[in-house]
């Protein structure tokens, strides 16, 4: 009969033991935590600006630079997210049949470019109740959730750029493009709290993207 009671006893502090460590290993499984480092600037922020720059270059025509040697000239190129803006510039460039070389004493043509305005303007609208910090006697103050009706985010991002292109070596004018524009739109919407949709050009941020 003891060595039943023994048995019996020995399982129960197995089970005992065995919980415990269950129950530590989900303490620990629980408290367990990535760090994620996060940039200064949002992903759509750049995209936005990105996109912009896209649609500015895209329908340019470079046909004079067909067959020719040509220098890049950034010196007055000044913009946000100038180094995307250059290279997207250059690819073109070599696009349209132009070879780009280091070399400005060998270059049959200077394509010089210059930078109007890159950014992004924002705006929202709110019908409903926006957040409120409500003060509560001896217990600081108390954030009251909004309640959207209707909320819309707007977005909207543009780029502005022009390029001339001269003889390296006479300076003689050959082409400008003028004004190239593009522009990009980022609008979230959302009714009574929760429905919510979007409308962008951005290609990585449609829906199913």
């Amino acid at each position: 009969m003891s060595s039943i009671k023994s048995s019996l006893y020995r399982m129960q502090s197995i089970a005992k033991i065995s919980a415990s460590l269950t129950v530590l290993a989900l303490f620990a499984t629980g408290c367990h935590s990535i760090r994620i480092t996060e940039p200064q600037r949002t992903a759509t922020e750049q995209l936005l600006l990105s996109t912009a720059i896209d649609q500015a270059v895209k329908d340019i025509d470079l046909s004079s630079l067909k067959g020719k040697t040509i220098s890049f000239d950034g010196t007055f190129f000044e913009s946000y997210d100038d180094g995307y803006a250059v290279g997207t510039i250059r690819e073109a460039i070599s696009k349209a049949g132009g070879r780009l070389i280091a070399d400005r004493g060998a270059a049959d043509l200077i394509v010089e470019a210059r930078a109007g305005g890159v950014g992004i303007d924002s705006r929202d609208s709110l019908f409903g109740l926006p957040e409120l910090d409500i003060p509560i006697p001896f217990a600081g103050q108390v954030q009251t959730p909004e309640v959207a009706l209707y909320k819309a985010q707007h977005a909207d991002s543009i780029a502005k750029f022009a390029l001339l292109s001269y003889e390296a070596k006479s300076g003689n004018f050959v082409d400008a493009t003028g004004s190239m524009v593009g522009k990009a739109e980022f609008h979230h919407y959302k009714i009574l709290g929760f429905i919510n949709w979007r409308r962008t050009n951005i290609p990585e941020q449609k829906p199913g993207a």
